[in-house]
């Protein structure tokens, strides 16, 4: 299959017809990720670093596990015995990783365009698995996949991002992502968790109140509040944000009836939500979010390596 791709750095350099190349290669993945044995050769032989330089749990499993089921070969890189830690810069870092003859670098880092970064240094490919406030694509690309799932298609398509914009990676890329794909989005905050010019992220929308927006939302995406990020205090207290952009069981009666619940993860309860909406069986897709995420990283990895199409469809 040609995918006319090196790298998955900026959502933005996808056009419609590549993402849902990824989205529908992810739904064959997803069948093999249903098999009883659900390791397929399609990546046999192909060596993948990935180099975490910032804490994470859900999208460093999440590709492990991708790699594993692909068959290729893993080398873990990063954290705090990481070069980088010992003063080694980031350049150095990646030409010592070139020597290695890899295929591909996976990379997380607190700096925004670090991947950029190892994309000049490197003749491997890169996805960006998150870097600093700037874009976090197969973030965006998973929860494509999840709205993908449940309403069928984007078109029209009415989308509400709630909560901590400003500080938020995972908007970079989600609104550009989105727009792409023709839905319509808000973005719903209290000023102070917005940035100083709100329409650079490019959303249709910009609300203060999510009382006001919720009745014509199609998706509720909600963001977790970055406290390990913010300055200062950008509301009075995590209880005050609670009960005016928080997603309740009594603000239910304002949704849609079909209307679905995402969230990035991981979900501080009592402040995004209560559990009632965390956990609602028809509306919330967030377990169906972090399941999506190996399906989806196995598509990004397939489609840019190149993987040959054994098991793929059998």
């Amino acid at each position: 299959m040609a995918f006319n791709h090196k790298h998955l750095i900026d959502i933005t350099e996808y056009s419609d017809t590549d993402i849902m190349t990824i989205l529908e290669t992810a739904k064959a993945f997803s069948e093999v990720n249903e098999r009883a044995i659900k390791k397929v050769p399609t990546l046999k032989g192909k060596t993948v670093v990935n180099m975490f330089n910032e804490p994470s749990t859900r999208t460093r499993s999440s590709f492990e596990l991708a790699e594993k089921r692909l068959s290729a070969d893993s080398l873990n890189f990063g954290g705090s015995s990481t070069s980088t830690v010992k003063g080694e810069s980031l350049i150095d870092t990646v030409m010592t990783l070139n020597a290695y003859k890899i295929d591909m670098i996976i990379i997380r880092d607190k700096h925004a365009g670090a991947p950029y970064i190892v994309t000049q240094n490197s003749p491997a490919h890169v996805i960006d698995a998150g870097d600093g406030k700037h874009g976090h694509p197969t973030q965006a690309l998973l929860d494509l996949y999840s709205i993908w799932e449940r309403k069928g298609s984007f078109d029209g398509l009415k989308v509400g991002i709630v909560g901590d914009i400003g500080h938020s990676r995972v908007c970079g890329s989600l609104i550009p992502a989105l727009k792409i794909m023709g839905a319509e989005v808000t973005v719903v905050a209290p000023g102070t968790l917005l940035p100083a010019r709100p329409d650079v992220l490019g959303a249709d929308h910009v609300s203060y109140s999510l009382d006001d927006v919720l009745p014509e939302l199609d998706v509720v995406y909600m963001l977790r509040i970055q406290r390990e990020r913010l300055e200062g205090a950008p509301f009075p207290s995590l209880r005050e944000y609670h009960e005016l952009f928080g997603l309740t069981k009594k603000r239910e009666r304002l949704m849609k009836p079909d209307a679905i619940i995402c969230h990035p993860g991981p979900i501080n309860r009592g402040v995004e939500f209560d559990s009632y909406m965390a956990d609602h069986p028809e509306r919330s897709v967030i377990l169906d979010q972090v399941y999506a995420g190996i399906c989806v990283r196995m598509a990004a990895l397939y489609l840019l390596l190149g993987g040959a199409d054994n098991g793929l469809s059998a």
